[in-house]
């Protein structure tokens, strides 16, 4: 399967180099490019790439508010996030936006075969040099309020009532909408949450305060 990747750097030539090596690489094809944040968002809207290569200070808006959009809009597309710092503090904070891996500018183009290879195995990345972290990828580290803010109002209104044990049909009536649409809902909260199976929903629903654990 060919790896679709977006390029987003506001230096002309760092996104050139990038792209010669996306070229380079026999499973990948290039998205497009994005100059700013802003324009990254937008592109990710149209194409849903798989992977995003976002540079942590851009003009117009800034890697970590487009990260944050990204994930509304394509949950799926994995966020390789570059950055001139190797300092935690600025790691934690893309990671909290969405990011999957954390890259330095100066590093990548060493690391960002190894970064993307990583998170499409749904690990975590962090350059060798970013602060003295372990070289190898690293399992993601999910936090559950940060997962439960990233629902909508109505999505966690459906998984509280799935989690309650209710059918498609009873949590239509309850909300007064479609069965498709609440079919819909929770394909879309499994698909944030990288949850696939319903005991799990349930399990995240418990630990996230939306309902009580069962008998």
């Amino acid at each position: 399967m060919t790896t679709t990747v977006l390029l987003a750097d506001d230096h002309v030539l760092f996104r050139q180099g990038l792209a010669m090596l996306v070229a380079r690489q026999a499973e990948w094809e290039l998205a497009g490019e994005a100059s700013d944040g802003a324009a990254a968002v937008q592109l990710v809207r149209q194409h849903r790439p798989h992977i995003v290569v976002l540079d942590v200070e851009m003009p117009r808006m800034d890697g970590m508010e487009a990260a944050r959009r990204i994930r509304e809009i394509s949950p799926p597309t994995r966020i390789v996030a570059l950055s001139m710092y190797g300092d935690v503090h600025y790691q934690e904070r893309m990671f909290k936006a969405g990011a999957s891996a954390y890259v330095l500018k100066n590093e990548a183009i060493d690391d960002l075969v190894a970064a993307i290879d990583a998170v499409l195995q749904g690990l975590r990345y962090v350059s060798p040099a970013a602060g003295g972290c372990a070289s190898r990828a690293q399992p993601p580290l999910r936090s559950i309020e940060l997962d439960k803010s990233s629902l909508s109002k109505r999505e966690r209104d459906v998984l509280q009532l799935l989690a309650e044990g209710k059918r498609m049909k009873e949590i239509a009536a309850a909300l007064g909408i479609g069965v498709r649409t609440v079919e819909t809902y929770r394909n879309r909260i499994m698909l944030k949450l990288g949850i696939d199976t319903l005991p799990a929903l349930v399990k995240f629903a418990v630990l996230a305060g939306l309902t009580e654990p069962g008998p």
